[in-house]
């Protein structure tokens, strides 16, 4: 699944190239990722909208136009967005097309969609989606105190914490099992079991493995593709993520795979210690 660094990637990405542009038709192959409004609202409303500005809340991309509006779409587990000419010569066919959205200067956004789990919605007031999701983990605002705060009174797996969206948003399996083991931590310890250095060396590493990622522009293991259609770097740079059986960059000892809360997580046994708290 695209998480923060590959969503912030494709923000940066389509910035430049879709910003002031007008929407100017939709084409749906798979009405049902429409969630709201009504399909044909949703069709009829867009074309004419232009693009005030890209953004990026949690998982989340969302165009915001010139009506106040905003067109939010969620790639969920196997979605892309392309970005090529309409109708371009030679160009091949892409599969897995769920809609395809047209803008004023002949380019299109394709929405690539292979198991069809993605979303599209055209809200009135873009807070809807800011009420599902908790703080931003690159934000300022965002800060050791907070992430103490709010680790305090829960006692899952810091797993399983970490990858709820409404507890900060945006980090999903491959990024929270590298923050846990740049910052030492086993992924079964109870969230509230960590000391204040544990606090600050987990906020650290978070912030660290999300920027790294951004700059790597992505991870693609399978669908992931940039706008442009080109694949990330950051899985050749993953110490732990998608490892299960290589050995450990740092110790050498081979990665273990378990399953926490129906997440495949990834861990070294050796640098990321026990289960329970030091």
């Amino acid at each position: 699944m695209p998480e923060l660094p590959e969503v912030e990637t494709i923000v940066n990405d389509l910035r430049p190239r879709v910003e002031g542009r007008r929407f100017t038709a939709v084409s749906l192959f798979w009405p049902r990722m429409v969630l709201e409004p009504p399909v044909e609202e949703f069709c009829n409303r867009l074309p004419g909208q232009a693009i005030s500005e890209v953004a990026r809340r949690g998982k989340y991309l969302i165009f915001r136009l010139d009506s106040g509006e905003a067109l939010v779409l969620h790639l969920r587990m196997t979605g892309s967005l392309l970005l090529r000419e309409r109708n371009a010569s030679g160009s091949e066919p892409v599969k897995y097309i769920t809609a395809i959205f047209t803008l004023d200067n002949g380019l299109e956004l394709l929405f690539r969609d292979r198991r069809k789990l993605g979303t599209a919605s055209l809200l009135t007031d873009e807070r809807e989606i800011a009420r599902k999701l908790g703080p931003e983990p690159l934000n300022p605002g965002f800060t050791t105190a907070v992430l103490r705060e709010r680790l305090r009174n829960r006692k899952a797996p810091i797993k399983a914490v970490l990858c709820d969206q409404k507890f900060v948003a945006g980090i999903g399996n491959m990024y929270a099992d590298e923050a846990l083991f740049r910052a030492g931590v086993h992924p079964l310890r109870p969230a509230n079991s960590f000391s204040g250095d544990e606090i600050k060396r987990l906020h650290r590493a978070i912030r660290e493995v999300l920027r790294k990622g951004i700059a790597n522009s992505g991870a693609t293991f399978s669908d992931y593709r940039r706008p442009g259609g080109e694949r990330g770097n950051q899985q050749n740079a993953f110490y732990v993520a998608h490892r299960g059986g290589q050995t450990c960059c740092v110790c050498a000892t081979p990665i273990e795979r378990i399953s926490i809360r129906n997440r495949g997580t990834y861990f070294c046994p050796t640098c990321q210690g026990s289960a329970t708290c030091s």
